[in-house]
C-alpha cells in the first residue's frame, strides 16, 4: 500500500478522496489500530497526508490487478542456458585430488567397494555427487556448494570468475568471498579471497588510501562584540513583496 501510494503521489495529494482496494484484509485497520509497530508508526504521518479509505477486496474479485500481473502471454515457455566450462574443469580435476577422488568414487556407486580413511568416512553424509559435481553442506539446512579440488590454478580461476569479469566489478573482499561461497567450497576459502585480492593489480592501483581526518580544532573566544562574526547564506528563493531572493546572515560569535 505504501509503495502505491509513493508511486501515484503526484496524482492522490490533494482533498479529493480515493479508494484502495486490497486483498490483504488487516490493512483495513492498519492506520487506526492502538497496537502498532514501529515500522507503522512511522508511516503513520506519511499515510496522513492523503485523504483514503481502504477496503477489502478478495483476490478472486480483484480480477484487474491479477490480469496485469498474470499475463498469460508472458508465460515462460522455454528455458535454456550455457552451462560454464569450469564445471567441466572442476569434474576433471577430482581425479587429481587423492582426497576427494575416493570421495565421489564412493558416492557415484554406493554397492563399490572403495576405501576410504576414518576422516573420509565421518564427513562422508555432508557430501553428495550430482552430474560428477561434489557438493559440500555444512548441515542439512546448508544449501549444497560445489567443492573445488585441491588445484591451484583451478581455484584462482574460480576467484576471478567471481571477482575479475566486467560482471562482477572488483568487489571488495566480504562481497567476493559471499559471491564465490554463493557456489563454491573448499577449505580455508576466506583465505585464498583475501590473498587473491592482495594482489589484484587493479584493486590495488584504484583502491583508496585510508586517511585519517584531521581533529576540529577550537576558535579562540573573541575579546569583543562584533570582533569575530559567522556568515551564513542563501539564495535563489522566492521573491518576496520588495522582490528579495536571498538571505544574508551575520551573527557575533561572543554575544
Amino acid at each position: 500500500m505504501k509503495y502505491a501510494l509513493v508511486k501515484f503521489r503526484v496524482h492522490l495529494l490533494g482533498q479529493k478522496p480515493f479508494v484502495i482496494y486490497t486483498d490483504h484484509a488487516s490493512l483495513r485497520t492498519a492506520t487506526s489500530s492502538p497496537h502498532l509497530s514501529q515500522r507503522m508508526a512511522r508511516w503513520l504521518s506519511f499515510f496522513a497526508e492523503y485523504n483514503f479509505t481502504v477496503e477489502y477486496k478478495p483476490g478472486k474479485q480483484n480480477v484487474l490487478a491479477d490480469a496485469l500481473s498474470r499475463r498469460p502471454d508472458y508465460e515462460l515457455a522455454h528455458l535454456a542456458y550455457l552451462e560454464s566450462p569450469l564445471y567441466e574443469l572442476i569434474r576433471e580435476a577430482y581425479a587429481d585430488d587423492d582426497d576427494l577422488a575416493g570421495l565421489v568414487e564412493a558416492l557415484s556407486a554406493p554397492n563399490k567397494a572403495v576405501e576410504l580413511t576414518a576422516r573420509q568416512r565421518s564427513r562422508l553424509h555432508r557430501y553428495s555427487v550430482v552430474e560428477g559435481l561434489l557438493y559440500y553442506q555444512v548441515d542439512g539446512g546448508d544449501e549444497p556448494r560445489i567443492v573445488v579440488p585441491n588445484d591451484e590454478d583451478l581455484r584462482h580461476r574460480v576467484l576471478y570468475e567471481a571477482h575479475d569479469t566486467p560482471l562482477s566489478g572488483h568487489l571488495g573482499r566480504e562481497k567476493t568471498y559471499t559471491s564465490v561461497a554463493r557456489n563454491f567450497w573448499w577449505p580455508h576459502m576466506y583465505k585464498w579471497v583475501r590473498k587473491y585480492l592482495q594482489t589484484c593489480v587493479t584493486c590495488q592501483r584504484v583502491k583508496p588510501a585510508p586517511s585519517a581526518s584531521a581533529p576540529l580544532m577550537s576558535l579562540p573566544v573573541p575579546a569583543d562584540c562584533w570582533r569575530s562574526v559567522s556568515m551564513d547564506f542563501i539564495f535563489e528563493l522566492p521573491a518576496d513583496a520588495r522582490g528579495h531572493t536571498g538571505i544574508l546572515v551575520f551573527v557575533c560569535r561572543l554575544s
